[in-house]
């Protein structure tokens, strides 16, 4: 007597699976390639998310990195990297032109004056901007005329020694309202360096 041939279970690797819409039967997935195919996936998705993150991480320590770098700098001359806040800048009427770089700022102050030194990078259009704000022009600024004091550039460190060229004007106004001494470096036809000292007397 012959015995018929018992199935295969259906669970068992490589074991046809009926098509559920009537067609040909097709293999289910073997354990090897499962595991495979998962390991793909994990690999795919720490590639997505990683990837971006760790470029993140990097843009970030790289900014961290330069705003130390950029603080060293200025504490070695007293200057402090950043914007002046927006009560010094009305008190000293310096209004630091909008996406400047290369900003820093240090105010002094005892019983007789007060004074901000703020120094920016701007364009050409932001100077002009600047110097109507404060109430002259750029024709005012006068060929290698080196506004500020001797004892102000010692105060924070400013060396107006480079190729240039050079520019300065001094903005006098009655007290209490504070007198501008301007410097400017056109090295940068495009992109002038501008030093500022503005000094007040209560």
């Amino acid at each position: 007597m012959t015995v018929p041939r018992q199935p295969s279970s259906p669970d068992s690797p490589g074991t046809p699976e009926p098509d559920r819409d009537g067609g040909k039967a097709r293999k289910t997935e073997d354990r090897s390639h499962m595991i495979r195919r998962r390991w793909l996936t994990a690999i795919i998705i720490v590639l997505l998310i990683g990837v971006p993150a760790g470029y993140l991480v990097i843009s970030a320590n790289q900014s961290r990195n330069s705003g130390r770098d950029k603080e060293d700098k200025y504490s070695a001359t007293g200057l402090t990297a950043g914007w002046p806040s927006k009560v010094q800048r009305r008190l000293y009427e310096v209004p630091v032109q909008p996406y400047s770089d290369e900003v820093a700022y240090y105010e002094t102050n005892n019983w007789r004056t007060s004074r901000l030194y703020v120094q920016f990078l701007t364009s050409n259009e932001g100077l002009e901007r600047f110097l109507k704000q404060i109430g002259t022009v750029e024709g005012a600024l006068k060929p290698n005329d080196i506004t500020i004091s001797k004892r102000d550039q010692k105060v924070v460190g400013w060396e107006f020694t480079g190729p240039g060229p050079w520019s300065g004007l001094t903005h006098e106004q009655d007290d209490p309202k504070p007198t501008q001494d301007v410097v400017v470096d056109r090295s940068n036809a495009e992109h002038p360096m501008v030093y500022v000292v503005s000094t007040t007397t209560p």
